[in-house]
């Protein structure tokens, strides 16, 4: 299993000092992390897409790049790219240039995102949702299918008719994940078309999802997929400390914090520390603890929902210290990846074998 992180580069006051981090230095933070994430042994780094005064991550390709020449081994993706409000020729080709700047490490998570700013601010009509999606998701996998000479026409986008989308990418088309939520319409559109699944999981328990991604399997094996090519991650909220204690203290107040500011512009309540304890319990939806607990988590939630091929912990928050960040995502490579890997192991057939082996 793959272990990433995925941040939205949210705006920080540290929990502890009371200090405003400013955006020239929050976006040097954020390129430090992914370094210590690709020394770390971390597999992938995703950083979102949001158009609000919070957050930090209006142009995801711009700081891809950036974070592509800094590093050597870690993949790059999008978390998620809000492919209903971009366009997908430009979106390949910034992609594809971010493949060639990282040597073949670029990939893209696309879905329709959470918030609705992106469709008043590039005049998009928010009653077109689905349909906007629908046909830029087709002209996207037109256009890696054979990006030299694409033949598409559809809604909302004048037609191709043969031109090429430049440049090359080193990978010849780049992994694409589809980024869903819970709709049942969004798991079967995956399956249909094959397309590895990324889940998003920010409350209550993760084996809810099990019949949603058990859809997902049955739509992609009625459409000859193999389970080989419909690989199942999760995004879900997260924080690696020394200890359980210490994790808790420092993930809690930017969770509160966002989850409060959510609330109270969706018309619910915030939500307190009894949420935040059931969330970060044995069967929540938030992976927050020590190595350890972290690493027993992400088994037990693969097991209860069939195998995960990856698992990113969004690792945004809004009041955590750029030293608690750091720590955090070193143990998360250093120490729960390989905690991760040996728990797998152990429960594989062949580490387990059967009372006749054994004899």
């Amino acid at each position: 299993m793959q272990i990433g992180i995925d941040n939205f580069v949210s705006s920080v006051v540290e929990y502890d000092t009371g200090r405003e981090i400013d955006g020239r230095t929050r976006i040097g933070h954020l390129l430090e992390e992914v370094e210590v994430a690709d020394r770390s042994g971390v597999d992938v780094y995703g950083i979102g897409e949001h158009h609000r005064p919070e957050f930090y991550d209006s142009a995801p390709t711009v700081l891809l790049a950036a974070a592509a020449a800094r590093t050597r081994d870690i993949r790059l993706t999008s978390a998620v790219s809000v492919l209903s409000a971009d366009d997908p020729v430009r979106l390949h080709q910034q992609f594809a240039t971010i493949d060639l700047i990282s040597n073949g490490r670029a990939e893209m998570v696309v879905g329709r995102g959470s918030f609705t700013e992106a469709f008043p601010l590039f005049g998009l009509e928010l009653a077109d949702y689905d349909s906007l999606f629908a046909a830029k998701l087709d002209l996207l996998l037109r256009i890696r299918e054979n990006p030299a000479s694409v033949t598409w026409s559809g809604p909302h986008r004048p037609a191709l008719r043969g031109q090429g989308v430049y440049p090359k990418p080193v990978q010849g088309a780049i992994p694409m994940w589809l980024g869903v939520g819970g709709s049942p319409e969004s798991f079967v559109r995956a399956g249909r078309l094959g397309l590895p699944l990324m889940v998003a999981i920010i409350g209550g328990e993760p084996r809810r999802f099990r019949p949603l991604i058990d859809l997902y399997r049955e739509a992609g094996s009625r459409s000859g997929f193999t389970p080989e090519q419909l690989p199942v991650g999760i995004h879900a909220p997260g924080l690696v400390a020394d200890t359980d204690d210490a994790a808790v203290a420092a993930a809690y107040p930017g969770w509160a914090d966002l989850f409060g500011r959510i609330g109270r512009e969706r018309g619910f309540g915030a939500p307190g520390r009894a949420e935040f304890d059931a969330m970060a319990g044995p069967h929540g939806a938030m992976f927050v603890g020590s190595p350890d607990t972290v690493a027993e988590k992400i088994a037990r939630v693969s097991d209860d929902l069939g195998g995960l091929a990856r698992l990113t912990v969004q690792m945004t928050n809004t009041k955590l210290p750029h030293d608690a960040m750091l720590r955090g995502i070193e143990l998360l490579g250093g120490s729960v990846k390989p905690a991760v890997a040996q728990l797998m192991r152990a429960t594989t057939p062949a580490a387990n074998p059967t009372a006749t082996d054994r004899a």
